[in-house]
């Protein structure tokens, strides 16, 4: 017998091996202290690198658990989540396709593309048939297997999109996933056995059901319902476009651009995007805005849009100004800290609100005003960069992630303002069971602009990044 010296979060712990064993399973060290964590324990970063919690330890180690609390931790309870829907639907719905379309009211839309539409007691089987699987514990199993082998699997089970997409793939090692006879592949890291899943719910939205998992605030609880009218109204436009563009998965653009026809699709979503700018420039004028309010997450292309919308509004005779958010930044060592002691950039104190209203309200009264220029470089805000005075056809531009909060333009009247709420949603899904996480569009989209305009590099921007 041996003993492995094991640090989890700062605190040494002794664990015995066997004579002959091959390691201590990640899952026996987790039911020693998952009561410690808020969430879920679904994952384990071992010396910086993610395993799953299958993973055998076979020497002393720093090890940092991961819970649902966390957006890695949450990603793999969700793929957990999904395989188990998924294998419920086939159970249930013989040969029925289903798909995870993308998230929406706090959780994941999903179909099951059936010839009638699901009704309320479709919705409670498949949740006792998912808590059946669940119930029964059974062993999620990753296999290594190689390119060639994994693309026979997937297509002997008629899942053909991911077969097309895996020859795309470089390596040729690839891992899939194997429960209770159902074989899948999530391109990510998964729970070790159904069990696991302790808390979900299912809620029944228009055509599909949308799945929810664990509360933040508490685990035991599922994720409260929030309906989003408007944001389904707008995925529903999105999967339209796709539509016209007959770009609906990842694998479709690949051929796509692999026959050198991507000219056109561009040139046809170009398009899409300058009659929706049109629609929303003639309502600024027709409504007599004077103040135009672009929100979005960050790195969603609020700037890109803002300056288009410009181009519009001058084309319906306005003569629009910008003004950044960002240039009334405070200076660095003025700038609130967050809970970590870090800068905390993204929030509304971070903005110099007291001089922003005073110089929007003097501006809006048809005074000149000497605009300030926020340095990301040297973090500090050069004023009396430029002079400005409006005129009644020049509408105010702002744009920035708190562009919806009343307390940013506390000092204007409401009726000045025409709010705005852009993201840049996903469209397109890797395939039947995988979206691509806008997230992750956002994060490459801040890495490159970091890059280029404040001299951040690209490990900077993942260690800030929420």
């Amino acid at each position: 017998m041996s003993i492995i010296n094991i640090c989890i979060n700062n605190v040494n712990r002794e664990y015995y091996l066997e004579e002959g064993s091959s390691g201590i399973v990640l899952e026996n060290i987790v039911k020693d202290i998952e009561s410690e964590y808020k969430g879920y324990i679904t994952l384990a970063n071992i010396n910086n690198k993610l395993r799953e919690l299958s993973y055998k330890v076979k020497e002393d180690c720093n090890i940092k658990f991961i819970d649902t609390t966390n957006a890695d931790g949450s990603r793999v309870y969700s793929r957990t989540m999904s395989f188990i829907f998924i294998m419920a639907c086939n159970e249930l719905f013989d040969k029925a396709r289903v798909t995870i379309e993308h998230s929406l009211s706090r959780g994941l839309y999903c179909e099951v593309h059936t010839n009638t539409k699901l009704q309320d007691f479709d919705l409670k089987n498949i949740k006792n048939k998912m808590q059946d699987i669940i119930d029964k514990n059974y062993k999620i199993e990753k296999i290594s297997t190689t390119k060639s082998n994994a693309i026979k699997i997937f297509e002997e089970h008629g899942m053909y999109e991911k077969a097309e997409l895996l020859r795309y793939k470089e390596h040729d090692d690839v891992k899939i996933y194997k429960c209770n006879n159902y074989i899948n592949h999530f391109y990510g890291h998964m729970l070790p056995s159904t069990g696991y899943i302790k808390t979900f719910d299912l809620k029944q939205y228009e055509n599909g059901v949308i799945l929810l998992g664990p509360s933040e605030s508490d685990k035991t609880k599922a994720k409260e319902y929030v309906p989003q009218p408007k944001l389904a109204n707008i995925y529903k436009e999105a999967e339209e476009w796709a539509k016209v563009i007959d770009v609906d998965k990842v694998i479709t653009l690949n051929k796509i651009i692999e026959n050198n026809q991507y000219g056109e699709v561009i040139r046809t979503v170009e398009a899409l995007h300058e009659k929706k700018l049109s629609q929303i420039a003639d309502m600024i004028k027709e409504k007599k805005k004077r103040v135009v309010l672009i929100a979005a997450p960050s790195s969603s292309g609020k700037t890109s849009f803002a300056n288009r919308l410009c181009i519009h509004l001058k084309v319906n005779g306005l003569n629009p100004v910008s003004i950044s958010l960002d240039d009334y930044f405070l200076n660095r060592e003025d700038t609130p800290l967050d809970e970590f002691g870090k800068y905390d950039f993204e929030s509304i104190y971070a903005i110099d609100l007291e001089k922003f209203n005073s110089d929007l309200k003097s501006l809006l009264d048809g005074k000149e005003v000497n605009l300030p220029k926020f340095n990301f470089k040297t973090g500090k805000r050069e004023e009396n960069y430029k002079k400005l005075k409006i005129k009644e056809n020049q509408p105010i531009i702002l744009e920035g992630i708190h562009g919806l909060n009343p307390i940013l333009t506390s000092s204007i009247h409401d009726e000045d303002k025409f709010k705005i709420y852009i993201s840049a949603l996903t469209q397109i899904n890797l395939d039947d069971y995988n979206r691509i996480p806008t997230t992750d569009l956002r994060l490459i989209r801040r890495m490159v602009r970091d890059h280029n305009s404040r001299g951040y590099s690209a490990k900077h921007t993942i260690m800030n990044w929420d």
